[in-house]
């Protein structure tokens, strides 16, 4: 087992529920913010007290929910305990996503206060009719508000898109894509819309209420706004990510980056996951438990799944393919027997779905949008 150097902190409140969500997220229950802030500070203690970390922590990433909703005098005292219980590298990348119409002048300074340096701001779209039909209560006037608010204190800004809404034509995206580019960002993620079960979303999509765009348009338009992107000087480094080119510094989520080189993290509250490089497994997901286990020094972990030698092999090669630098072939023989692996590498780059590296395999932009 491995101490981690990345922590994750989960902040499960949000003002409203998007019809898209399938995450540990709650709407209507702010009354119970000071209670699970106590718990979530009593998790951190208890493991901090439970646990030798020698190492500096490198990343912290605040996700929700929407942490931006954190009351700053209770995100403060958070921090606090993080700063007294571990070893903060000075050069730690501290990351908190941030929802449009949540933000104030008073919160951001309480949060460069607190020593985020990084800013990942939910933006989805730039279309206030499109918003609203996901129950996404932000528009275009908040996100442009949230960017003047934060821009002169925060050199890294990353923001999210989604691509494949209902309602998004090929225009509407692509003069999205055209305003971004000239906001003061540094770094974006740009999802392909993914229907959960159990959502209000998906429920419209079975029934067709709603209607949402064909996978080839989508393709098409992904394919579009790499070549945007390249020529605007962001890289992409990732199938999703995209990090502006600077020589002095690197964009790039190190947080993020944790997770697909399956590094260890520790993640603390409402059904947050942990990995130690060989066991992954995540906490209560029920608020009420959470808080009064966490107030009895009881076990938070409800869910523990030890990875086999196969599992890390698949996880290795299906996050490496994700990635620019491609999958080694010293990783793909490992378990693919090489007459088998030849042929099947033929195909992908007759397909124009890959292409060969020095000692990898490098999925084109094809490749990554399919």
């Amino acid at each position: 087992m491995i101490a981690p150097q990345s922590l994750y902190i989960h902040w499960p409140f949000c003002p409203y529920r998007c019809h898209f969500c399938p995450f540990v997220a709650l709407a209507g229950h702010d009354s119970y913010m000071e209670q699970y802030h106590n718990a979530l500070v009593a998790e951190i203690r208890a493991y901090a007290r439970q646990t030798t970390i020698e190492l500096p922590i490198k990343t912290i990433f605040l996700g929700g929910g929407t942490p931006s909703t954190y009351p700053p005098h209770l995100l403060l005292d958070m921090f606090g305990t993080l700063k007294e219980e571990f070893d903060l590298d000075p050069s730690a990348e501290i990351t908190l996503e941030v929802n449009p119409g949540t933000v104030t002048p008073e919160k951001v300074v309480a949060w460069k206060q607190a020593g985020i340096n990084r800013l990942s701001i939910g933006v989805q779209s730039l279309q206030d009719t499109v918003l609203a039909g996901l129950n996404r209560h932000q528009s275009v006037r908040d996100v442009m508000t949230t960017l003047e608010y934060t821009s002169p204190f925060f050199d890294a800004l990353s923001i999210d898109l989604i691509l494949g809404l209902p309602g998004v034509s090929s225009d509407d995206w692509k003069n999205t894509m055209r305003r971004v580019i000239e906001w003061p960002i540094t770094h974006l993620s740009i999802y392909f819309l993914t229907i959960h079960e159990q959502t209000p979303l998906y429920y419209r999509v079975q029934t067709r209420t709603t209607i949402v765009p064909p996978d080839d348009e989508v393709m098409d338009l992904y394919l579009w706004t790499l070549d945007l992107l390249d020529e605007a000087g962001f890289e992409r480094y990732e199938v999703s990510n995209f990090a502006r080119k600077s020589p002095h510094k690197s964009y790039r989520s190190q947080h993020n980056m944790v997770y697909w080189d399956r590094k260890p993290y520790k993640g603390f509250g409402l059904g947050a996951w942990s990995f130690d490089g060989l066991v992954r497994s995540h906490n209560e997901k029920n608020l009420i438990e959470y808080c009064e286990r966490a107030s009895r020094d009881e076990p938070l972990t409800v869910f523990t799944e030890t990875v086999t030698p196969y599992q890390v092999w698949f996880e290795q090669v299906m996050l490496s393919m994700r990635r620019a630098e491609g999958v080694s072939y010293a990783l793909l023989k490992k378990e693919i027997a090489e007459d088998f692996l030849k042929a099947t590498v033929a195909d992908l780059i007759a397909a124009g779905y890959a292409q060969q590296g020095t000692e990898s395999l490098i999925l084109t932009q094809k490749g990554l949008a399919v």
